[in-house]
Formats: structure tokens, sequence, C-alpha cells
């Protein structure tokens, strides 16, 4: 069964996804990095080619040749070449979550954000899945 990480309390969403995307990355596994748009897909794949400030974390879009070989994937829709771990960057679950052996979700700061984030809490809760969470302003400190 999947499990989900709720990851809350982010300043930068974006940010986030890359630094756990490196993480993972360390750790073997494959990424898909899902998003709600062409627009932030552009900006976290701008932000891909800069993070970390030393490194560069190896990425493409979905739809590229690469995407069946590259550790982290930048996708709008349900085109994935692999089901290891999904970040999602979205308000709502996702429809195919369910496909992937893990699911992380980032949770901002602002209260709009945090309330989206409670609902898909409980969606994933009322259903039975095994649920971690890291408050990150506990880790900033």
């Amino acid at each position: 069964m999947t499990k989900v990480d709720f990851y809350t309390g982010s300043e930068d969403k974006l940010r986030t996804a890359c630094q756990l995307s490196h993480k993972a990355m360390q750790n073997g596994l494959r990424v898909l990095l899902h998003v709600p748009n062409d627009d932030t897909a552009d900006k976290l794949d701008k932000l891909l080619w800069h993070y970390p400030a030393t490194a560069f974390l190896p990425h493409c879009r979905n739809h590229e040749a690469e995407a069946s070989t590259a550790p982290i994937v930048i996708g709008c829709d349900e085109n994935f070449p692999h089901s290891a771990l999904l970040i999602s960057l979205h308000t709502e679950c996702t429809e195919f979550f369910s496909r992937f052996e893990r699911v992380i979700e980032i949770v901002g700061r602002d209260e709009a954000d945090a309330q989206q984030g409670r609902l898909r809490f409980k969606f994933y809760k009322d259903r039975g899945y095994e649920i971690g969470h890291h408050d990150l302003a506990k880790l900033r400190t």
C-alpha cells in the first residue's frame, strides 16, 4: 500500500520539492514531481538547474525521451515513467497517487494552503493509508 508523508510549514514549496528530490535521488529513488500546470513546471525546471548551488539535479519533463531513465521527472499529466516516489505540488490529491510506492505532500505556511493540506491528510487517513508527518518549522530550529 502507498505510504504518504506530509511535509508541513514549507516557506517555499518548490525549494522544498527540490530538497526532497535531492535526498530521494541520493537514496537511489526515482522521483516524479507532479505539478498543476506548465508555469509551475517551468519554475521548478529552472530551480532544479541551480539546486543545490554546488551541484546539478538531473531531470527532464515527462514527455521527453530521457524520462524513462532520468532520476527526476517533472510532469503535469498522468504520463509518468515509474511508480517509485510522487512529490505532489497540487492542492488536491491526485487521482493516480495509489500507483506509487510513496507519496509526498508539501504544505505551505499560509492558512489557505494549510487548510487544503488538512483536507488531503483526512482523505488519505479515511482510506487507511499509512501517513507520516514532518514539520519543517521544527526542523529549522
